[in-house]
């Protein structure tokens, strides 16, 4: 039986089990499942690792950048991103895939209609990190708002202003505000300052509407969240799996 999983923590709120079992039997394979295994500290991968014989996992918060030391290589775009969110077991070592990316800028044509508006990326970790190469990769200009304001060119969400929102039509939730069940929380954006001229991507998936996202939808925007990211980069991560198999 081939094995893989995801890690993160906590893990209630993913759908990755339900969507691979859901692959599996679609397309009859019957000798591989997937399991998740909520981890309460990344220094607790090696020992899963010794126990389960995965041959490979997505990495989900907040493990997308700290896996990293625990791997043997890092695919080089995920090197530049600086976050993985899939490992690949190959014969004795370990190696580390960011496909996060693919399913961020082939999802978000959805929403921009083909549009290259300039985009706010709420939030400053791995998922923060795959967006922001998902726009250069689309030629998009854009800007990182952090609560913690680390590095240089990221805005805090003090600076926000009617006219930066202005300019700023895409606002990116990279961070994990407002997933299921603390479902009322949400990014401090003024979102007074929406309009029906904005577009509003939430990476998170459950529930399927966040408040980040309602709030959008109230002020007239366009919204869409991450559950269509969530099954593009599960089909990358397939296609890594499956390399492990050969």
């Amino acid at each position: 039986m081939r094995s893989f999983g995801l890690i993160g923590y906590p893990l209630a709120h993913s759908f990755s089990a339900e969507w691979f079992a859901e692959m599996f039997r679609r397309e009859g394979i019957r000798d591989a499942v997937y399991a998740n295994y909520p981890l309460g500290s990344i220094e607790e991968l090696p020992a899963l690792l010794a126990e389960h014989p995965l041959l490979g996992f997505n990495v989900t918060a907040p493990y997308k950048r700290a896996v990293m030391d625990y791997l043997d290589q890092i695919d080089p775009t995920a090197e530049r991103i600086g976050a993985v969110n899939c490992a690949v077991r190959q014969g004795d070592t370990w190696k580390g895939y960011n496909v996060d990316w693919i399913g961020f800028a082939e999802s978000l044509m959805a929403l921009t209609g083909g549009e290259c508006p300039h985009a706010l990326i709420l939030g400053s970790g791995g998922a923060a990190a795959a967006a922001a190469y998902g726009l250069d990769e689309l030629g998009m200009v854009h800007a990182t708002v952090s609560r913690s304001k680390k590095g240089a060119g990221i805005l805090s969400y003090e600076a926000l202003t009617s006219e930066l929102l202005q300019k700023y039509r895409l606002l990116i939730n990279a961070t994990p505000l407002g997933t299921w069940p603390d479902t009322e929380r949400f990014p401090a954006i003024p979102y007074e300052w929406l309009t029906p001229a904005h577009m509003l991507y939430d990476m998170v998936y459950n529930p399927p509407e966040t408040a980040f996202l309602r709030k959008g939808r109230e002020a007239g925007a366009s919204t869409m969240n991450g559950r269509r990211m969530l099954e593009i980069q599960a089909r990358e991560t397939w296609k890594l799996f499956l390399s492990a198999c050969r």
